[in-house]
């Protein structure tokens, strides 16, 4: 898993705000995947707009004693170097287990081909990497956090902030 991306959310927030881009003071910061290459490939789908879904692992968020995301929440994405990416909003929540993870969501999640079956394929060896390192073991029960959200504002360049010069 290793190091987590560093950023500054103070500067992230002030530099959006001056760029007239409007930043609740409840909006987190945070990345896609746990390597820098999984960060910028996944932040830059969400910056594209082609990835509006993301699962994670319901085991996690309680290892962590973290509430799981919830509706309205708001979110700073940033690659692994903490440059800005998009700003997002959670609309819809919903867990279930793994082997309910429909198709349209799989889809909306825009990685691979867009498939179930390419969907399910990553997110078993993710997630069963993420059970072995809470000491659980993975099933087709674990407990999925489909998370669906709207893009509010993307970086008008991929993996840069937006004060920043080409």
């Amino acid at each position: 898993m290793g190091q987590a991306p560093l950023f500054d959310r103070d500067e992230l927030v002030a530099s959006l705000r001056r760029d007239g881009v409007h930043v609740p003071s409840s909006a987190q910061v945070g990345w896609f995947g746990n390597t820098p290459d999984l960060a910028s490939r996944l932040g830059e789908l969400v910056r594209s707009g082609v990835k509006t879904a993301t699962a994670s692992l319901l085991w996690a968020w309680e290892a962590e004693d973290a509430p799981a995301p919830r509706a309205g929440d708001v979110e700073i994405v940033v690659d692994w170097a903490g440059r800005y990416l998009a700003l997002i909003e959670t609309t819809h929540v919903r867990i279930v287990p793994f082997r309910d993870v429909e198709a349209a969501f799989a889809h909306d999640e825009g990685e691979g081909d867009r498939s179930l079956d390419h969907w399910r394929r990553v997110h078993w060896l993710y997630f069963s990497a993420e059970c072995r390192a809470l000491g659980l073991r993975p099933t087709e029960d674990m407990p999925v956090v489909c998370q669906r959200f709207r893009l509010v504002h993307a970086s008008p360049r991929a993996s840069g902030s937006p004060n920043q010069a080409s």
